[in-house]
């Protein structure tokens, strides 16, 4: 297998033959270990065709600079392409952070490559839910969706790109807001189903192709 924009490795499964990702801070950060890592783009991997049983790509289409041509090249050095993304229209619909407090984060979002891209470049894909547990221990947009207090920490927000490349005046301005709600109890009181939860879809999919 190869995962690609595989980061530090966090996703990365047992039995991944080679990881691709391009920035050296992240693959500074791969564990004692991990898989070998390749210094290179998913728009150009440098791999010969049908070379690997499967590829990987988690939560990375939307930082492609290119990504159809770099899902034709999942396609193209793999098998079977597994990717996970999300669906913008469905978490900003869904997802509260989005809804009672920052939807210019889904206005930005729309614009990404996600669910829609990958759908259309691989529209015989099956696309399954992926619910996200209440204690993920991954750092993403929605992994907070029962921890509502996570988003006060800023280490938190400058880990989620969503957050970190938004204006931080509205930022600001929707955290201050959840700082409130939270504090007099009516984020609770708005949000009560959701702490019965152990998982909840959020809007992420796996794509099989």
């Amino acid at each position: 297998m190869v995962n690609v924009g595989a980061g530090a490795g966090s996703y990365e499964p047992a039995g991944t033959v080679v990881a691709v990702e391009p920035s050296p801070v992240m693959v500074a950060q791969r564990p004692a270990g991990a898989a070998p890592a390749v210094r290179a783009v998913a728009e150009r991997l440098p791999f010969a065709d049908d070379v690997f049983d499967a590829a990987l790509a988690v939560l990375t289409t939307h930082h492609w600079s290119d990504p159809r041509t770099g899902l034709a090249e999942l396609a193209r050095v793999s098998a079977r392409q597994v990717v996970l993304t999300w669906d913008q229209a469905f978490t900003a619909e869904h997802f509260w952070f989005l809804t009672d407090y920052l939807p210019e984060a889904a206005e930005r979002e729309a614009g990404l490559a996600a669910l829609t891209t990958v759908t259309e470049v691989w529209p015989d894909a099956e696309v399954r839910v992926l619910e996200v547990p209440h204690d993920c221990t991954d750092g993403f947009f929605a992994a907070y969706w029962r921890r509502p207090q996570a988003y006060l920490v800023p280490a938190v927000r400058e880990a989620i790109s969503g957050l970190a490349l938004l204006d931080q005046d509205l930022v600001d301005d929707a955290i201050a807001r959840l700082a409130a709600d939270l504090a007099d109890g009516s984020w609770g009181r708005r949000h009560a189903d959701l702490l019965g939860h152990t998982s909840w879809d959020c809007g992420y999919r796996l794509v099989l192709h």
